[in-house]
């Protein structure tokens, strides 16, 4: 709200808000989005509205007034959050559309709001603050409840944002940090729990912008642009652009994700997407943390823009349109549908970026022009609240100035001064419309009148007299220019002062003289006399002298001002101290409590006293004088002509000082007073009540003179009231009254630089350094309606002519002379020129002298050489000679040193501009011309390749190698899956022969054995050979029998053709087109024929280029050949007549456009050449700058900068001559060696009468002379034909490969357009296409899984086989073992077959001991039915029956073991078998749902791929047609129309109209066939019936000859090995051996048990004797115990009775003597065994321990089970 002084009727609406100019385009996040078309932002103190279609603006102003420091709109767009500034200050929420104030939520932070967000839920809001509590809180705004809260860090935090996708996150960002929160219950409730983001090896950085990912990973920018990605609070990789470049130049602003795209808005202005699943997984192998990739997608928003953040547009059906913050000033609309129908970025708005240095309202209508840091100066019509024009320039403005009526009476012109320096003069004008459909939105602009430079440095202040005749610039250069101003302004002169300047203001007008007061940044003032135009002398300079000059430096009294107001206010209390005790005392006094005598002992009284005397005795308190001055803000003249006012900054704030020029006689008069220390001091301070000694950093008077507008240092404008009381017009800030005050601008860095009213005083206009300009109004709404009826914005009328006016070139150069400068530089320009004269002179009569002593040398010679004089003679000092010899070497020298810089760098330039524009090329442009004709043929101009176009070919040629070696790789693993098993059982069979072939090694028979064997196995080998050679006649016939699902090659091969190109030929616009595998396009394929077809252009181009320079080599060979002959020609020629002489053939010339490389060639003449040209055009140059005279033309033009180094390009053709000669060197030498004609006879030649013979020679002679010359001449002309018809043959080529390349360049085209679409499409094509590849995977990993599964199925079946095999040969080697009629087979059947529990296995784990103790009791209670069966039958199987032999009983229970393991062993198999087929069918029933995925996957990708060929579709091809192609014809005529017509190859035409036929012939064909089969095939059936009879003939002959020798069917193979088996022999014999081999081992072991024997016995022995001696000293040990006991009898109770230690003793040999005694009875059991005749002992179940333990161990346990 606004402030005033109290009972002053100021009303709170003394300035209301008209219009705002300006946004706070540096604010972080300052755009949001309210609804599709209106937008929030802050603008110093107020939130502004902005409607983007009417342009309408509505305004908040901050409740605190301290400002705005952030905005939240909540994602129903129904309410939106201001966070604001100030001491404990509010979030306020507004509802919106009604902007009712809805929540308020109190004491988040101490003084500002940095930012604040809300949830996605929208029910939580987080705000951050600033110093000096960086105070992170949530909140539960609805309820205006605290949730959590928490200090984010110890420096500024930028930012704070929830998560996305997981609630209770959020991160917060600022200087040199990242943190990560989490909202977590604890024990003791909610909590806010932060990790700080360590850099590690990554350099720290402010981060602006950051996102967080949907899996909790952190995306974040950099300072340098490269994006961080952030996982647990550690960087897991660094991600950059390819070749290591960074993602943005620049600081990343913003992270944005949106429909599953990463977009980063970069301070580089530009706009990228990238894929995020890439940056999602991204990973770095190498050791710098870096991980390449490229945007899939990218705006450049324009060249001069910074962007800042971003928001995306609500309308549902605009939902790529986003809006953009420029920090360079401008709201921007962009589109980021990235295809080809989207809008280019438009700049809706355009503002002022950074501080607003200049404002000037027009005198005479309702314009106001601003300036700023930005480098432009802006009109703006604020009554229809619209900008006019703008112009930028290359410097920023700093100061602007609208020039008065009294100069230009239309209030055309504008001032403005730059940071350069520079200052330029402009017209406003109104623009007049030519064109009646050019846009009515700019109806004015700004043109550059003048333009000069009198500063070398920032121009602070401009000032025009009140006359209007002289303006006055100020600088930080510390000088004052001085122009007098008519049509022109023209320089007058400028003085040095003793500061920077910061403010300067001219005497009024009624003042006696014309003064220009200035005010210093160091606390100076200065008064200058203004000086009269044209009387001083500025031909070498313009500083001018003996201008009265006042001087006054400003001395600080803030700090004994302070103590006068604290002595005053004291002085005031005690007063009223004094007056309310006079006042108790006599209340006391009339009601007698207390007397006269009574007032002296009052205790306050002399405590009041006592505390006065002590402050009395403190030390006065010393005066406080800051160290550097405070600067002047402003500076004007008081109502006496020697008295100003001043406003200062820093530490004298706080007061408008009025101050004095001190004269001589006050300076004596306070010196003889001894007041030096007040000399200078401000006469009188006006205290500013309000502004807490902030700075007043401008001021402006109303013109009704009785108010002043003053701008603060903290953003407020104030309105101070004078008091008018006077009838004069001067100006007397002396009698303040009351003021009104209003907090405008931003409080932190929006200082008001310019305050100032309209012509008319009702508007106020104020600028700030926060980049806002605020318009206000300055009376009642009613009379501001009334003014817009009447007043309009009156745009000042282009002078007459002023469109047809020279353009007054600007000053762009940053290093432009100023006028001082340029001044200097025209004065030694001329010494300079006088110098030059003066050597020419100098030269001119050495060059005389010179003539002189030459004619001395020449008379010289003329005389007798006797009196001639020697050369030597002729020097006056030979010395002298060599000093000027030398002199001339070193000065040399020293050129060279000088010009080495410059040479360097002109070389470096020459190669930077041979490497840019013709390293490039690859060839240049050779025109090849025929000789006789005028026919030309001209080379391709081809660029090389760039190494971009490698790389790509390079990543396309490895990418085809990786597709090949997965395609190998990837082949289908079911085909090595299904061929294991038999590779697995051949392995097997092969182990097993090598095996069987040993065995037939290591025994082999002898004797008659031997011979009996072996002749009948020959037998049986040669009916096996028999056999086996029918086998393989059978196998053979079945191996040629194709399978039932067999399919010939040659149709398999016809119908894919037939499927692939017969058919009604669908064209890829139908709808139900279906695209093929291999015609399926995407980026990368297309990319790759991209990079094909530019390869292919590039080589036909070079080959062509090849060609055309062979041929232009043979030109030089064929002049070179012409030169021979000519020469030639000419030798020939010397000896004939001169009647008979033929003219000689012309020698072609070589242009310069068939050897362009000769262009960049010199020589030495033709550097001198150019030396001339430049010296003629320097001459020139300087001739035109002599020429000139004055100021110029105009101020810019005769300021202009001096020409740079001789640089002038010469002209080519008068320089041609420089170059190389077009013809060889050869050329120029024959040419100048030729000469016309022939040498004649001499006159003195006698005639001689010649014989026969000499004649006929003679003759003979000029024959042969004569052919040898028409022979010459024709080679030459042949020469010249047969290249002449070589070129027109290359012409011809050119002209068809021209055609090819340029229909190659409209495929490039198309090409490219494809490129382009497709890349849209990329991201969905790629997703798609990972899904389908997924699912494929999927299936072959399931189709494997089932393989395997199956396999091991197969396996399980064939183990279980080869049990049941072993089953059944078991069985038959227990019936072989029977034998026929045994007495006891039932018993040994019944012993064979029966089932009994048996002991598991040692080696099982605890827990399958558990296991199995649980089957044992299953086992027990299945069995206890069959055991009581064997019970009744009293069959004990233990126990050999007697007449049994031992043998075949032990025998038959071996068998029943190993029976019994075969049944658990195939139940187990069986139990594996089951659940392997369980797994197959779980398997099969996932691979269906796969397939069923798949399908579906596969679906959806080719209706995408349907969607992207409807897009090709869409784009244009050109094909290039001639008449005759084109066969569409509409009534016998070509219609313009030929949108419907169908291109189509003739070829393809040809062939269709040749299949028709074709598929004729093929059905007659194929009928035939079909007729001629069908025979074939009842014939065929025929014969199968009558073999089939046949073998069964003679199936059932075999089995009645088999009936009759055996008597019943047999298998002949068995039979054969029953009758001689050499296996069975072979081990019977090994039996033998191996028996006798273990009775000898038997026997050696019996020995060995025997010598055992003995030594347990004699160990036995010994230990027993040790028992005894230890019974008999146990025995004596207790007598020896009982005598003691009883000798002590009442001692050493605590041993009485045996010892612990004795006892276990004792019990420990007892139990070893036991242990011994069992063993000895277990060897006597073992040699009672090992002594029966025929005895066994089944192997222990463990091996046998050593010998040495055998004292300790166990017996093993033997026997068999029981």
């Amino acid at each position: 709200m606004a402030r005033s002084t109290e009972d002053s009727g100021l009303p709170p609406n003394l300035l209301s808000v008209h219009h705002s100019f300006g946004y706070d385009c540096m604010k972080r996040s300052n755009l949001q989005m309210l609804d599709p078309n209106t937008v929030v932002f802050a603008a110093g103190n107020i939130v502004q509205i902005l409607n983007l279609q009417t342009k309408e603006q509505q305004y908040l102003r901050s409740s605190s007034g301290g400002g705005i420091g952030a905005i939240a709109v909540h994602p129903s767009r129904k309410y939106f959050a201001v966070a604001e500034k100030g001491d404990k200050p509010n979030i306020n929420i507004f509802e919106y559309p009604s902007l009712k104030l809805y929540r308020i939520l109190r004491l988040g932070t101490e003084n500002a709001y940095s930012f604040v967000d809300f949830n996605p839920s929208g029910d939580l809001l987080a705000s951050v603050g600033s110093e000096p509590d960086f105070m992170l809180t949530v909140w539960d705004w609805a309820q205006e409840h605290i949730v959590l809260r928490s200090k984010a860090f110890s420096q500024d935090v930028f930012r704070v944002t929830f998560s996305p996708e997981n609630e209770g996150h959020l991160t917060t960002s600022g200087s040199g940090h990242i943190r990560f929160w989490k909202m977590a219950h604890t024990f003791t409730g909610l909590k806010l729990q932060g990790q700080l983001g360590k850099f590690g090896r990554t350099e720290i950085s402010d981060i602006e912008g950051f996102v967080e990912l949907p899996d909790g990973k952190v995306l974040s920018g950099t300072e340098w642009g490269n994006m961080l990605l952030w996982d647990g609070g550690l960087i897991k990789v660094q991600v950059c652009r390819k070749n290591k470049k960074n993602c943005h130049a620049g600081n990343i602003e913003q992270f944005v994700m949106d429909e599953g795209e990463l977009i980063t808005i970069g301070a580089d202005g530009f706009v990228r997407v990238w894929d995020f699943e890439t940056i999602d997984t991204a990973d770095s192998p190498e050791e710098s943390g870096l991980f390449e990739m490229e945007p899939m997608n990218e705006l450049k928003v324009g060249n001069d823009v910074s962007l800042r953040s971003m928001v995306k547009s609500v309308d549902p059906e605009a939902q790529s349109l986003w809006y953009a913050q420029d920090s360079k000033g401008g709201i921007w609309k962009l589109d980021l549908s990235f295809s080809h129908t989207t809008k280019p970025p438009e700049k809706l708005f355009s503002y002022h970026a950074g501080e607003i240095t200049g404002l000037a309202p027009s005198p005479n209508s309702h314009l106001v022009a601003t300036t700023a840091v930005d480098h432009s100066v802006r009109v703006y019509d604020y009554m229809s609240k619209t900008p006019l024009c703008q112009m930028k320039f290359n410097s920023g403005g700093s100061v602007l100035t609208w020039v008065p009526q009294i100069i230009d009476p239309k209030g055309s012109t504008v001032i403005a001064g730059f940071e350069d320096g520079v200052v330029r003069v402009l017209n406003v004008y109104k623009k007049e419309m030519k064109d009646k459909k050019q846009s009515q939105d700019v109806t004015a602009e700004l043109l550059l009148k003048q333009v000069f430079k009198p500063h070398s440095s920032k121009v602070k202040a401009l000032a025009l007299d009140s006359k209007g005749e002289i303006l006055a610039t100020g600088g930080d250069d510390q000088t004052v220019f001085f122009f007098s101003v008519g049509d022109r302004i023209e320089p007058i002169g400028f003085i040095e002062i003793s500061g920077p300047v910061s403010y300067m203001t001219w005497s009024p007008g009624h003042f006696d003289k014309n003064l220009l007061l200035i005010a210093c940044d160091n606390g100076f003032v200065i008064e200058v006399e203004a000086p009269e135009p044209g009387t001083y002398d500025t031909s070498k300079t313009y500083q001018i002298s003996g201008l009265a000059i006042r001087e006054y430096r400003f001395k600080s009294i803030k700090s004994r001002l302070r103590k006068e107001e604290e002595e005053a206010r004291k002085a005031a209390e005690e007063e009223e101290r004094r007056k309310e005790e006079e006042r108790q005392r006599q209340i006391r006094r009339e009601r007698g409590i207390e007397s006269d005598d009574e007032d002296d002992g009052d205790p306050d009284k002399k405590g009041y006293d006592e505390k006065k005397a002590e402050e009395e005795e403190e030390a006065e308190e010393v005066l406080f004088i800051p160290e550097e001055p405070s600067p002047i803000h402003y500076v004007s003249y008081s109502t006496n002509e020697d008295h100003f006012w001043l406003s200062m900054g820093a530490y004298d704030a706080g007061y408008l000082y009025e101050c004095t020029f001190v004269t001589d006689k006050e300076r004596e008069a306070k010196t003889k007073a001894g007041l030096e220390d007040r000399i200078g001091d401000a006469r009188q301070a006006i205290p500013m009540d309000g502004t807490n000694d902030v700075p007043v950093t401008c001021m402006h008077f109303s013109p009704g003179r009785d108010q002043v507008l003053m701008g603060l240092e903290d953003g407020s404008v104030r309105v101070q009231m004078l008091e008018t009381g006077t009838q004069t017009k001067q100006l007397d800030l002396s009698k303040p009254s009351a003021y009104w005050s209003l907090n405008i601008h931003d409080n932190n860095y929006g200082k008001l630089t310019h305050a100032a009213t309209s012509y008319d005083n009702q508007f106020v206009f104020t600028t700030g350094a926060d980049g806002n300009f605020f318009v206000f109004d300055l009376m009642s709404e009613e009379k501001i309606e009334e003014a817009k009826k009447i007043a309009r914005a009156k745009i000042p009328s282009a002078r007459k002519g002023l469109e047809d006016e020279k353009r007054v070139e600007d000053i762009d150069q940053k290093g432009y002379y100023s006028i001082e400068t340029e001044k200097q530089k025209a004065e030694q320009d001329k010494m300079r020129r006088e110098a030059e004269e003066k050597k020419l002179n100098v030269r001119r009569t050495i060059a005389q002298l010179r003539r002189q002593f030459k004619k001395l040398l020449e008379k010289n010679k003329e005389l007798p050489e006797h009196l001639q004089l020697e050369r030597k003679e002729f020097e006056m000092d030979p010395e002298m000679k060599k000093v000027l010899e030398k002199e001339k070497l070193d000065k040399m020298d020293l050129v060279r040193k000088e010009l080495a810089w410059d040479s360097e760098k002109l070389k470096i330039a020459l190669d930077k501009l041979k490497h840019r524009f013709r390293d490039e090329l690859e060839t240049d442009r050779i025109v090849v011309v025929a000789i006789k004709t005028e026919h030309t043929v001209s080379s391709f101009r081809a660029a090389r390749l760039s190494k971009e176009f490698f790389r790509l070919k390079m990543e396309m040629e490895n990418r085809k190698a990786t597709t090949l070696t997965e395609k190998g790789v990837s082949r289908d693993p079911t085909k090595d899956l299904s061929g294991a098993g038999d590779k697995e059982a051949e392995a097997a069979e092969e182990e097993v022969q090598p095996g069987q072939q040993d065995v037939k090694k290591t025994t082999v028979l002898t004797g008659r054995m031997g011979e009996k064997v072996a002749k009948a196995l020959q037998k049986v080998e040669k009916a096996k050979q028999k056999r086996a050679a029918r086998q393989a006649q059978w196998d053979s016939l079945y191996s040629s029998k194709p399978p039932d699902d067999y399919e010939d090659p040659a149709d398999v091969s016809a119908i894919k053709e037939a499927q692939e190109n017969m058919g009604d030929y669908k064209l890829k616009t139908a709808k139900d087109y279906t695209v093929p595998e291999h015609l399926r396009m995407n980026a990368l394929k297309k990319r790759n024929q991209l990079l094909l077809l530019i390869e292919e252009i590039y080589n036909h181009k070079m080959h062509f280029n090849g060609r055309l320079i062979t041929l232009r080599d043979k030109k030089i060979s064929l002049i070179e050949k012409i030169i021979q002959y000519r020469q030639e020609l000419i030798e020939v020629q010397s000896k004939l007549n001169p009647e008979q002489r033929k003219p000689l053939p012309a020698i072609p010339d070589l242009l310069p456009c068939e050897v362009p490389e000769r262009q960049y060639q010199y020589t030495r003449e033709s550097l001198k050449k150019f030396k001339e040209n430049m010296e003629k055009q320097r001459a020139e140059d300087q001739a035109k700058a002599a020429g000139a005279s004055g100021f110029g033309t105009g101020f810019g033009s005769g300021f202009s900068a001096p020409p740079p180094a001789a640089t002038a390009a010469v002209d080519p053709k008068a320089d041609a001559s420089t170059y190389p000669t077009s013809t060889s060197p050869s050329v120029d030498k024959l040419k100048s060696s030729i000469s016309v004609g022939s040498t004649s006879a001499s006159p003195s030649e006698t005639e001689i009468e010649l014989s026969a013979m000499e004649i006929q020679l003679m003759k003979a002679e000029e024959i042969r002379l004569l052919y040898q010359q028409d022979k010459l001449i024709a080679k030459v002309q042949e020469m010249i034909v047969n290249f002449d018809a070589e070129l027109r043959l290359l012409r011809h080529d050119k002209l068809n490969l021209e055609i090819d390349i340029k229909n190659a360049d409209l495929r490039h085209v198309t090409l490219f357009q494809e490129l382009q679409l497709l890349k849209e499409f990329e991201k969905r094509e790629n997703v798609l296409a990972d899904k389908v590849e997924a699912k494929n995977k999927e299936k072959s990993d399931m189709q494997m899984k089932v393989m395997e599964c199956q396999q091991k199925l197969d396996n399980k079946k064939k183990d279980i086989e080869k049990l049941q095999e072993k089953e059944k040969a078991l069985y038959a080697q227990f019936q072989q073992s029977l034998g026929e009629n045994n007495k006891f087979a039932d018993f040994l059947t019944k012993v064979f077959k029966k089932k009994i529990k048996r002991a598991k296995k040692k080696a099982q784990t605890e827990e399958g001991s558990d296991e199995e103790s649980e089957e044992e009791s299953e086992d027990e209670s299945d069995w206890s039915s069959e055991e009581d069966e064997s019970d009744s039958e009293a069959l004990d199987d233990s126990v050999c029956p007697p007449g049994l032999e031992q043998e075949m009983f032990d025998n038959v229970c071996a068998m029943r073991e190993k029976r019994l393991d075969i049944e658990e062993a195939m139940a187990e198999e069986k139990k594996v078998h089951d659940g392997l087929k369980k797994e197959v069918d779980t398997l099969q029933k996932k691979a269906k749902i796969i397939d069923s995925s798949l399908r579906t996957a596969e679906a959806d990708l080719e209706a995408f791929q349907l969607e992207k060929q409807q897009k090709l579709n869409e784009l244009h091809v050109v094909v290039a047609l001639k008449l005759h192609q084109i066969e569409y014809m509409v009534n016998g005529v070509v219609p313009q129309d030929l949108q419907h017509c169908l291109v189509f190859t003739c070829a393809g035409m040809v062939r269709l109209q040749r299949r028709i036929r074709e598929l004729k012939d093929e059905k007659a064909s194929q009928r035939r066939h079909y007729k001629e089969h069908r025979q074939q095939h009842v014939q065929l059936i025929k014969d199968r019936k009558l073999m089939e009879a046949k073998i069964q003939e003679l199936e059932e002959k075999c089995n009645e000859m088999m009936m009759l020798k055996f008597g019943r069917i047999v298998d002949l193979e068995k039979l054969e090995t029953v009758g001689v088996n050499r296996n069975i022999e072979e081990l019977k014999e090994k039996l033998r051996i191996n028996e006798y081999a273990h009775a000898e081992e038997l026997r050696k072991i019996e020995d060995k048990i025997a010598l055992k024997k003995e030594r347990i016995t004699e160990l036995t022995r010994d230990n027993t004797e040790k028992l005894e001696q230890l019974t008999l000293l146990l025995g004596e040990n207790k007598e020896l115990e009982t005598q003691l006991d009883s000798r002590q009898k009442n001692l050493g109770g605590e041993f009485q009775g045996a010892r612990k230690a004795d006892m276990r003793e004792r019990q420990r040999l007892i139990q070893l003597v036991q242990l011994q005694a069992q063993e000895i009875d277990a060897l006597k059991e073992e040699i009672g065994l090992l002594s029966r005749k025929g005895g066994h002992i089944l192997p222990p179940t463990q091996p046998p321990l050593p010998h040495t333990a055998t004292s300790s161990m166990g017996r093993p346990v033997t026997g068999t089970n029981p």
